[in-house]
């Protein structure tokens, strides 16, 4: 079978005979369609479409298809881990599957023996047919079957970059099992293919949960209820990986992993806390190899680009970045020092923790338990003679201090804040203890920012809108007839309507009259209206703006804004 697929695809024109040949050679057993796609020596569509062609086949497109999933009730699990089939439908006396391999017979026979039916191959691709394993079965279901034998080492895709050791306890040997391991790295692999920033393993009363948060929104994985059995074993082994102590259940832990997948590298901060039924764990993914800092690129306007852009350049002053957790000021920061990078300026961070290594910057990493604070870092920062300082976040009234002095004698300072807006960064900074008038006389500029998703470009749909589908405030004079977009979901965003994120931003410069509204300790309701009355655009415009423009949806504006009510 094997040499007779080679020679169709040979004929064909797919492959010539010196790749024919090796594809033989590096076979080991396995098929030869599958030899020859891995070399790269032919597209697996193409392939595939090819045998199926010559065998009478029909070739089915998974993604497209639609699959009759009641049939999973009665067709057996271990050919669709064993032999990858997955029943598609039936017809009669006739069940038709999905196979990657429709020269493997004895696959199609056993499933005929076990069905009682007549069973009709359909060709296609192996990762389609994986797909709908993990969607419908749950990552990690073929680990649960056993993981079969066939798949060997070779087929691992993470590679660890820092040796790991196991205690020698029993639950360490457990942790350490090839069907564990295998499951802990497709579940890793699994959250770094569709994009995700963090992964939630979570111990609950009914079982085990995972989650991942795609695009700033958690989505629930399904997964097996067989798969309990492996909870202690899959904590074990993570806790492992992270150099923690796998003794320690009672205390949280924190940690971190060092992976290469797909030949980028990866680094995984991980946070273990004990919780009612077990150990909860949860892991934000660093990918590096994904990370563009690119201030030009991250959503902004050109008057909002512009007008920061002059901000960062200023020879002293303090500049800061605001919004919650995960709203995307440390990508704002790093692309802001690496717009005003040069080797005539020297740039000096201190970070908690440091995110990504950035080069020609030099960036410390805070420690609290040692006394190495941000406050105290500072200090040191500028007996090293920079020109521009980073302060991961202003916490505390030590920091703020350290900051303002930092900006009076000369330098320019970068930082964030938790406000909910730009205005309200005044009076949290003077709520801190420090004196209206050094605040008033040194911040230059904040920037206020949200993440909202992007809609897919393939398959966003227009509409007109009625009164009642946008919100009270929405400027219908700036839409002018045009359409709005929503989300619809097709292959390319995996059926989410959306495919990546950007910025909403809400810049504050401090003019004149924001200066004296700050030092005369002026609420921040009336530092707002008077930086609108100057031009600014609140993160409510900048999102309405970016909804017209069909980059992002009305549920997304509705979903990271809110409305701005100045009476």
């Amino acid at each position: 079978m094997i040499t007779e697929a080679g020679e169709i695809l040979l004929r064909r024109g797919l492959i010539n005979r010196e790749q024919l040949q090796q594809s033989r050679a590096t076979a080991n057993g396995g098929g030869i369609l599958e030899s020859v796609i891995k070399a790269g020596f032919a597209k697996e569509e193409d392939a595939l479409r090819v045998v199926a062609e010559e065998f009478g086949l029909d070739f089915i497109d998974l993604r497209e298809a639609n699959v009759d999933l009641a049939l999973l009730q009665t067709f057996p699990l271990k050919l669709i881990y064993r032999h990858a089939l997955f029943p598609v439908k039936r017809e009669g006396g006739q069940l038709f599957v999905a196979t990657s391999n429709p020269l493997d017979l004895y696959a199609l026979d056993e499933a005929s023996a076990a069905t009682g039916l007549a069973v009709v191959p359909l060709v296609a691709e192996k990762d389609e047919i994986a797909k709908l394993v993990k969607k419908h079965l749950g990552v990690g279901s073929e680990t649960v079957e056993g993981l079969m034998a066939s798949k060997s080492d070779e087929d691992a895709e993470i590679e660890l970059l820092e040796k790991i050791e196991a205690d020698g306890s029993e639950l360490g040997e457990q942790a350490q099992e090839a069907s564990v391991v295998r499951l802990v790295n497709e579940l890793l692999v699994e959250a770094i293919d569709t994009r995700a920033s963090d992964v939630h393993i979570e111990s609950q009363a009914a079982g085990i949960v995972v989650r991942y948060r795609i695009d700033g929104i958690l989505h629930s994985q399904a997964i097996p209820p067989e798969i309990n059995r492996f909870q202690a074993a899959i904590i074990s082994r993570l806790k492992i990986m992270a150099h923690l102590n796998i003794a320690e259940k009672r205390l949280p832990q924190d940690g971190r992993i060092k992976l290469r997948v797909h030949g980028r590298e990866i680094d995984i901060r991980v946070s273990v806390i004990p919780m009612i039924h077990g150990e909860s764990l949860v892991m934000r993914i660093l990918d590096k190899g994904s990370m563009k800092f690119d201030l030009r690129n991250l959503g902004m306007g050109d008057a909002t680009y512009k007008l920061f852009s002059e901000l960062i350049r200023l020879p002293h002053g303090i500049i800061l970045v605001t919004g919650p957790t995960g709203s995307g000021k440390t990508t704002t920061l790093y692309s802001s020092l690496l717009e005003i990078k040069s080797p005539e300026n020297k740039i000096i961070t201190t970070e908690d923790p440091v995110e990504y290594q950035l080069d020609g910057i030099n960036q410390i990493q805070v420690h609290a338990k040692i006394g190495l604070t941000f406050a105290v870092s500072l200090r040191s920062i500028l007996r090293h003679d920079p020109d521009i300082v980073l302060v991961g976040e202003i916490r505390d009234a030590e920091t703020a201090e350290n900051a303002i002095q930092a900006s009076l004698t000369g330098h320019t300072v970068f930082s964030t804040l938790h406000t909910n807006d730009a205005a309200g960064a005044f009076t949290r900074i003077v709520d801190m203890g420090i004196e209206p008038f050094l605040v008033a006389s040194t911040v230059e500029g904040i920037m206020a920012q949200r993440l909202v998703r992007r809609l897919c470009v393939e398959c966003k749909q227009a509409y007109h809108p009625s009164t009642d589908e946008v919100p009270k405030d929405f400027p219908w004079e700036k839409l002018d007839g045009k359409p709005l977009f929503r989300p619809t979901g097709c292959r390319a965003c995996r059926n989410l309507g959306y495919a990546g994120r950007f910025g909403i931003y809400e810049l504050l410069a401090t003019t004149e009259d924001v200066r004296q509204l700050a030092h005369d300790r002026a609420s921040s309701f009336e530092i707002k209206k008077a930086a609108l009355r100057h031009g600014m655009l609140t993160l409510r415009d900048d999102a309405f703006r970016k909804a017209i423009e069909g980059t992002t949806s009305m549920e997304e504006v509705l979903r990271a804004t809110k409305g701005d009510s100045l009476g």
